[in-house]
């Protein structure tokens, strides 16, 4: 078993966000982030292995008021983790991937909702060939691969227009094959 964690504090000057109306990235002030990183690696038997990343983050404008200084889109909570079996050629995992809800501007007012996936691999090797199968968002969640809470109005409709959630959706479920050749 291999076990690291680590707490760590970052500070910087000035906080670089993409603001999209411009489009550019824009100086916020100085921010201050505070955590704490956990790794596992753990090898269960001849053929089967765990691992995991968990992180922790608390972030936030230093020279604004308190209510009012969320770091926008910063999770406080992202992990990882998986079981992987091999055995000769042939080797297959499941892992998830998470991140939390996170706040979408200053006041946390709008979220950005959060996300947990689960993904499966099956890979066979035959000298110099792989063969595989992943199978990306296991489950079928519905989530949104990016969010933004953006001041939005139609064409020909005043300017102004109201402050709403933007986002991508995540990709559903996915089945892909591989086929490679090592040379």
């Amino acid at each position: 078993m291999l076990i690291n964690g680590v707490l760590w504090g970052v500070h910087l000057k000035n906080e670089l966000t993409y603001d999209q109306d411009i489009p550019s990235d824009v100086i916020n002030g100085p921010t201050q982030r505070l955590g704490a990183d956990l790794s596992v690696r753990y090898q269960l038997s001849r053929m089967l292995y765990f691992d995991l990343d968990l992180n922790y983050s608390h972030g936030r404008y230093t020279e604004l008021p308190n209510g009012q200084n969320y770091i926008l889109l910063a999770p406080t909570l992202t992990s990882v983790a998986g079981l992987t079996i091999k055995n000769k050629g042939f080797s297959g995992s499941l892992r998830y991937r998470y991140i939390d809800d996170r706040p979408a501007n200053n006041d946390n007012s709008v979220v950005a909702l959060g996300y947990f996936l689960v993904d499966a691999v099956v890979k066979y090797r035959v000298k110099k060939y792989e063969f595989g199968i992943t199978i990306e968002n296991v489950l079928n969640v519905d989530w949104n691969e990016a969010e933004f809470d953006t001041t939005t109005r139609l064409k020909g409709e005043p300017i102004g227009g109201f402050d709403d959630l933007c986002f991508t959706p995540g990709a559903p479920r996915l089945i892909k094959g591989s086929v490679s050749y090592f040379f």
